[in-house]
């Protein structure tokens, strides 16, 4: 049996990261409320300018649009894998590497390679994949200026035929408490194979021009649709964070009221075997 002193310095070092917990949940739910509001803004857009994007392609032949809906051989495939620089988020990280080894698994007969976003996913990859970039510092200065740049390079690098196909992995943010893992693919456009002929409204005026305004959207939409990956990412994150830091924090108090009942009780103990050390003690006293 622990002596008291050192249930007492459990306890204290229990309580001490109670406060961690405690302040980390509430700095990531302060943080949440402003990641919230930049997702929920930009998604309505981003899914229409899909939805445009992906109308024209499907009622169109999609070699005369735009080099960025040319489908070809797949021989090189680049993941670009949105992740964190921070852990303490549950699954939040290690979920995305699953779903990302699924994908690996699914084009094991191709060169793969990987674009990490976040320090997580480039330490998890480093050592058993190519990684073709790192742009972890993105979050020091999260801007879609910064995120376009790096979307150009992958593009141009699309066009040369370095890449075959591009896919983003990520968390979508659904709620503080709720995150979805999400493959979605970026290069070449495609149409979903849910989407049928019938459903797709392709009436469209093209002023000034149909080629000129689809040169503009398309890579607009692609660097778009990377943007708002990241967004939902860092919006899911928080709230994995804020859940986590919320579950760590009650298993620590209930953690800390056990070792409280038995420190009492261990003190109680103590006390009665002193007590009655005392009583023998004065006991042998008197028959002596």
């Amino acid at each position: 049996m622990a002596n008291l002193k050192e249930i007492r310095g459990r306890i204290a070092s229990i309580s001490s990261t109670m406060q961690i917990t405690s302040a980390m949940k509430m700095v990531s739910a302060a943080k949440l409320k402003k990641a919230q509001d930049a997702i929920i803004m930009l998604r309505p857009y981003s899914e229409k300018l899909q939805e445009i994007i992906e109308n024209v392609v499907a009622a169109s032949d999609a070699d005369n649009i735009s080099e960025f809906a040319l489908k070809r051989d797949e021989k090189k495939v680049l993941f670009i894998t949105v992740t964190s620089n921070r852990g303490l988020a549950g699954a939040f990280n290690s979920s995305v590497i699953k779903e990302l080894n699924v994908g690996f698994a699914a084009h094991q007969d191709k060169e793969i390679e990987v674009l990490t976003v976040g320090k997580k996913a480039f330490e998890a990859l480093r050592k058993n994949k190519t990684v073709y970039e790192n742009h972890s510092s993105l979050y020091d200065n999260l801007s879609f200026g910064r995120v376009s740049n790096m979307t150009e390079k992958i593009m141009s690098d699309f066009k040369t035929g370095k890449f075959d196909k591009v896919y983003v992995v990520y968390n979508k943010f659904i709620n503080a408490a709720t995150q979805e893992v999400v493959m979605e693919q970026v290069l070449p456009i495609s149409v979903p194979a849910d989407k049928m002929a019938s459903e797709i409204n392709v009436d469209y005026i093209f002023e000034p021009g149909r080629q000129a305004i689809l040169d503009e959207l398309i890579p607009k939409a692609i660097k778009t649709q990377i943007f708002k990956a990241i967004l939902d990412s860092v919006a899911a994150e928080h709230g994995a964070r804020m859940t986590a830091m919320h579950k760590a924090t009650d298993n620590a108090e209930a953690l800390r009221n056990e070792l409280k009942i038995y420190y009492n009780k261990a003190r109680q103990a103590a006390i009665t075997n002193e007590i009655l050390e005392i009583v023998s003690g004065a006991e042998a006293l008197q028959n002596s």
